[in-house]
């Protein structure tokens, strides 16, 4: 295992390719199912910090879309709607039940909201990890977005070099298998063409949660310092939690909010379900 992925894993086949998706927990619990932001090399690994605290009480899920985590590198449809019925698909395909509390992070945010418009019966909540709204990308225009996606491009063409060997990962919470296997994963993942093609297409995906309609569901945003996103970030989630009802929590720190107000998140998050049960 030292120079070697695993392969004790847990994987299912959508449209003949290998989806990995990391399950723990009594079945029998509330599913929280964890959605990574774009480029998240390991979601399993990444969300480990936040979700360990709250496995007692709940049943936990995390998606590791093509391209991210275990999952194969395959160039699948970017349009949102394959995305978020992929996603559905493979859990069905395991055995898990519906209702799922979604726990998006950035640029999933769009796909929880999505999956609550395509699928309203499937999602009990969203508890958003500093996630995107439509409102966020509508701010940011194309050119914006093309930016990021030519800055991407630029660090793929490094990998390739062999010059991005400084780009960091999350540690925080793992094992030294466990970051082991997180390094090998971003020596395969970073900055492959499944993140990039999901960056061209998020304008598209974005217009189209935006002109469905509200995804009425009990709503909690945790809401970073906006420091490592983009100007208005806080204001845009306030106001998106407002058009829906949601709750939020400011919180000073990063993008990555998991990474660092773990404890008050998993303590919040117990709350709120309890609240809506």
């Amino acid at each position: 295992m030292k120079n070697s992925l695993r392969n004790d894993l847990e994987y299912v086949e959508v449209n003949g390719h290998k989806l990995h998706i990391f399950r723990c927990g009594d079945i029998s619990k509330p599913k929280l199912v964890f959605m990574s932001g774009s480029g998240t090399i390991a979601p399993m690994y990444d969300f480990k910090v936040l979700y360990e605290k709250l496995l007692s009480d709940f049943r936990i899920i995390v998606i590791e879309k093509f391209g991210y985590g275990y999952s194969e590198l395959y160039e699948s449809s970017c349009e949102i709607d394959t995305i978020v019925n992929y996603q559905k698909q493979a859990l069905e395909s395991m055995g898990e039940k519906t209702p799922y509390i979604l726990l998006p992070h950035s640029m999933s945010g769009i796909e929880a909201i999505r999956w609550k418009q395509l699928y309203p019966n499937d999602i009990k909540a969203i508890i958003g990890l500093d996630m995107a709204t439509p409102i966020t990308y509508s701010e940011w225009g194309e050119d914006e977005i093309n930016k990021r996606v030519d800055l991407m491009l630029k660090l793929k063409r490094l990998k390739e070099m062999g010059l991005l060997f400084w780009y960091p990962i999350n540690k925080r919470g793992l094992s030294k298998d466990e970051i082991k296997q997180h390094q090998l994963l971003k020596k395969r993942n970073l900055m492959n063409k499944c993140y990039i093609n999901e960056a061209k297409a998020v304008m598209n995906n974005a217009k189209i949660v935006a002109d469905s309609g509200k995804a009425e569901c009990p709503t909690l945003l945790f809401v970073s310092n906006g420091k490592q996103t983009s100007p208005n970030w806080i204001a845009n989630e306030q106001k998106y939690a407002e058009s829906v009802g949601a709750e939020t929590v400011l919180l000073n720190c990063g993008h990555y909010i998991h990474y660092y107000e773990s404890d008050k998140i998993s303590s919040k998050i117990k709350e709120f379900i309890k609240e809506i049960d």
